[in-house]
């Protein structure tokens, strides 16, 4: 790749940062990386009507928690340099010269029409069946500088009176744009409007200010989310007329709801029970608390990963990468165009997998600090117990259900287990098992496993006549790990007296 690559993530701080935001800023991340380019976060917070305090925040801390930081960007710490700054709104004294330079080239126009008589000519066409569109069908008809005369546009300007500026589409022209996802688009430019490049309250809007930042901020690949993929015409239009070289575009596939059908959404989340957030989100209006991966439980390596695979797809059978195998698999070719399903079981999945990755004494450590009938308990024991059960968690809330016998002995017994396990002859056997374990010196997993083992093959018992009953004094149910390995952990002591309790029950 010849030129600098320089890529960009302008989410608007209007609330918390869905998934869908997340899952694009990763891929630009992961195109950055991939070609030694820059990473850069850039707060489009022009609108003041949907500002939300805390929003900003929100975002820089949900991608540092993902591991994908920006390179350049608003916060302390991070360099501003030549491009800054970061936030639109401080840079709002750039936009204006631009919108004017685009009236002195003949490219836009003042439009000082009101809102009423818009809405009356909507009213008007639609009640002829036909839609209304600012464009060259109409403008002439309408109350802009291009139907008025220049004295009287010069009179409108130093009266104060309210307009905006509009972007004047070419008519009867045939646009022919690229996309590196979807490959070639055309576009007939009659059916494009006239869009408002510059609002009434001195602000421009999205469309002026995207263009001019990226140019400024020197970004060579647009990559962002598919519902962009109608203002592409007009980006492409506004770059010719400014003489300036478009960056090439890629417009990611949306993310449907688990159902295939539709747009993935908040409502869907809590729908069906799963995070539509990376981190928790407090709204500071309503105080409604809304689920985040991270306070749910997920690693952010699970997330990640789940959210790659999210509309792109290596080539091959491999599914598991480190965000640096990530990096180095990652192509904007291989992304697909077709919508990519939310699947809430294949992100557990992932965790799962995980889970397995991480050391038992950091996984103890958080374990210990969850659970307050913990806090006295030795964290080496706690990180061996750790060792044995992780691969049936998926999350570490999963633990204490699946532990909390090497820690406390069984109160009840499950009723179904011990109708299967607790026979006529089950107490000799139990009996007779007490006096052998009394007897054994060396309470090590491998000799106990061979001298119980070999007396249930003296014996000629069933296996299952020994064991079952076994694991139901030790669990208090028929689950768990390795018998052998319970006992070791508990020790001696307490896996005689746990066989003695359930022969009580005999």
């Amino acid at each position: 790749m010849s030129k600098t690559v320089r890529v960009r993530f302008a989410p608007s701080p209007t609330g918390p940062l869905h998934i869908g935001g997340i899952r694009t800023a990763l891929f630009n991340y992961l195109f950055a990386k991939k070609h030694n380019g820059c990473f850069i976060l850039r707060i489009e917070d022009t609108d003041k009507n949907r500002y939300v305090d805390g929003a900003e925040n929100y975002i820089v801390n949900a991608l540092n928690w993902c591991g994908i930081p920006f390179d350049e960007g608003p916060g302390s710490g991070v360099k501003v340099g030549e491009f800054g700054p970061y936030r639109q709104s401080e840079r709002k004294h750039l936009y204006k010269q631009y919108a004017e330079q685009l009236i002195a080239s003949g490219h836009a126009y003042y439009a000082f029409d009101s809102a009423e008589r818009l809405e009356a000519h909507r009213r008007d066409h639609e009640a002829k069946g036909k839609t209304f569109i600012y464009n060259w069908h109409n403008r002439l008809k309408l109350n802009n500088s291009l139907s008025l005369t220049a004295e009287t546009v010069k009179t409108k300007l130093d009266n104060g009176d309210h307009y905006v500026i509009r972007f004047k589409s070419p008519q009867d022209s045939m646009l022919h744009l690229k996309d590196t996802i979807r490959g070639a688009i055309k576009i007939d430019t009659n059916v494009l409007d006239d869009k408002v490049l510059f609002k009434s309250d001195g602000m421009p809007t999205y469309h002026l200010a995207n263009i001019v930042d990226d140019h400024l901020m020197e970004i060579s690949h647009v990559i962002r989310g598919e519902e962009w993929l109608p203002s592409l015409p007009l980006h492409q239009l506004l770059y010719d007329a400014f003489g300036w070289e478009a960056p090439e575009f890629a417009h990611l596939p949306l993310i449907l709801k688990p159902t295939g059908k539709g747009k993935l959404s908040k409502r869907d989340g809590d729908k069906l029970g799963f995070p539509v957030f990376p981190l928790e989100w407090k709204d500071p209006k309503t105080g409604e608390l809304s689920m985040g991966y991270k306070q749910e439980g997920y690693f952010q390596e699970a997330v990640i990963n789940f959210l790659a695979f999210l509309g792109w797809n290596p080539g091959t059978e491999q599914e598991l990468f480190s965000l640096e195998g990530l990096i180095n698999a990652f192509e904007l070719e291989k992304v697909n165009k077709a919508g990519a399903r939310f699947d809430p079981d294949k992100i557990k999945w992932f965790n799962h997998h995980y889970m397995q990755k991480q050391p038992n004494d950091v996984l103890a450590k958080a374990f210990k600090n969850s659970h307050s009938e913990l806090k006295d308990i030795d964290i080496n024991y706690i990180s061996m117990v750790v060792g044995l059960i992780k691969e049936r968690a998926t999350f570490i809330s999963d633990f204490w259900s699946l532990t909390h016998y090497f820690f406390n002995a069984p109160t009840q017994y499950d009723e179904k287990a011990s109708k299967k396990a607790l026979k006529e002859d089950t107490k000799p056997i139990l009996e007779e098992l007490i006096t052998l374990i009394d007897t054994l010196k060396d309470f090590q997993i491998e000799p106990l496993k061979t001298v119980v083992k070999e007396w249930i093959t003296t014996k000629e018992i069933g296996f299952g006549k020994v064991m079952q009953p076994l694991r139901l004094a030790l669990v208090g149910a028929l689950q768990g790990p390795d018998v052998f390995a319970i006992m070791f952990m508990i020790g001696k002591a307490e896996s005689l007296k746990r066989i003695e309790n359930v022969l009580k029950l005999l």
